[in-house]
């Protein structure tokens, strides 16, 4: 299916968020995400499934100084 992640259309084969993020090698990374402008905790993703056209983002957190 297609999915716009961070802007960006992808073709995937995810069924759920936690999968899409293992699909694209971020499953281990601490990130924020969010499903259609609505955020997703980390223990929501297995749950938070996706289907075609849905808007994924997905923030790293940044250190400045």
């Amino acid at each position: 299916m297609t999915i716009v992640l961070n802007g960006e259309v992808i073709t995937t084969t995810a069924a759920n968020l936690a999968a899409l993020l293992t699909e694209i090698e971020l499953d281990e990374a601490v990130v924020a995400t969010a499903l259609n402008g609505e955020f997703v905790a980390s223990d929501e993703r297995t749950a938070a499934t996706l289907s075609a056209g849905d808007r994924i983002e997905v923030l790293a957190p940044m250190q400045g100084g």
